[in-house]
């Protein structure tokens, strides 16, 4: 039984996984978020990896406020660059597994052609060059690392971009929502599923186990915020019209990548697995919203 530390444990994914993992014995999960363990807290991160003996760390904690990096680039650098860094350098000292969270803002979006895990980074915002920061962190710091790039993540815990249309579509009788920004929506719940298996296959006397390295999971399918939008006010069932606009319409101070699609193949072919459509997972999203009513 391996002893797992998951950090940024209230957050969306984090939430997630504490949900499927609760009732789950296979290890011991150490759950933790800043009033727990401060992960920019060097001292602080060896004192409880080693007393505690852990074996795997899955980092959820990330600084996540697009737009307000811009204006905080030391605080989202110190959470995202700098603190990957120290979870993977006391991970190797430890011969502990880090698996990690990044984001698809380390591409600029500018080729329309889906994103594999060995193309070109070029991040554009303050948030971007802080998530590749980590990566490049971990990386270099000898552990036994996955780094998993993911977009657009929504989940019923926490602010995401469901949760936001649901509630001004029943506020408002129009919404505009960009329709020249494309990708592809996370629902928090595969991506926790796909992090779970992850572990097993690596923890586990009959595991799998994968190479180290970065892969790619998103859900499957492409579509525009618009579209995404359009299909949470017909889900939810609520008579608010959405008006497809350009991005110009809502200026930002952060670099949004423009097609930021990412390439599955490689996590599909090494895991064997199946990936739920965007549409598919979305459903599934609000039954648990009807659920949790």
């Amino acid at each position: 039984m391996a002893n797992v530390l998951i950090t940024g444990s209230k957050g969306q994914l984090g939430s997630e996984l504490r949900e499927l993992l609760i009732a789950e014995k296979t290890h011991n999960y150490l759950f933790t978020d800043i009033a727990q363990l401060d992960i920019t807290n060097k001292q602080a991160v060896k004192s409880f990896v080693t007393s505690n003996n852990v074996d795997a760390i899955i980092n959820c904690a990330a600084y996540t406020a697009v737009d307000k990096a811009e204006d905080e680039p030391q605080l989202c650098n110190l959470i995202n660059g700098v603190a990957p860094g120290i979870l993977a350098d006391i991970a190797a000292e430890n011969n502990a597994l880090l698996i990690h969270i990044s984001s698809d803002y380390v591409f600029d979006g500018n080729t329309p052609v889906p994103h594999r895990e060995d193309s070109a980074v070029s991040p554009r915002s303050i948030y971007g060059r802080s998530k590749l920061a980590g990566e490049i962190a971990i990386k270099s710091s000898g552990c036994e690392y996955i780094i998993i790039r993911t977009s657009w993540l929504y989940s019923i815990f926490g602010n995401n971009f469901p949760k936001t249309i649901l509630t001004l579509s029943s506020e408002r009788e129009l919404l505009n929502v960009v329709y020249d920004q494309i990708g592809t929506p996370t629902y928090a719940t595969d991506l926790a599923k796909i992090i779970i298996e992850m572990l097993k296959r690596n923890f586990e006397p009959s595991g799998n186990i994968l190479t180290c390295g970065i892969y790619h999971y998103s859900n499957e399918g492409v579509c525009s915020w618009y579209d995404f939008a359009l299909a949470i006010i017909r889900m939810g069932k609520t008579d608010c019209k959405i008006v497809p606009v350009t991005s110009d319409k809502f200026p930002s101070k952060a670099h949004r990548p423009r097609f930021s699609v990412l390439d599955k193949e490689k996590i599909k072919t090494l895991m064997g697995i199946e990936i739920p459509h965007w549409r598919d997972s979305l459903k599934e999203f609000f039954l648990k919203i009807n659920d949790n009513e």
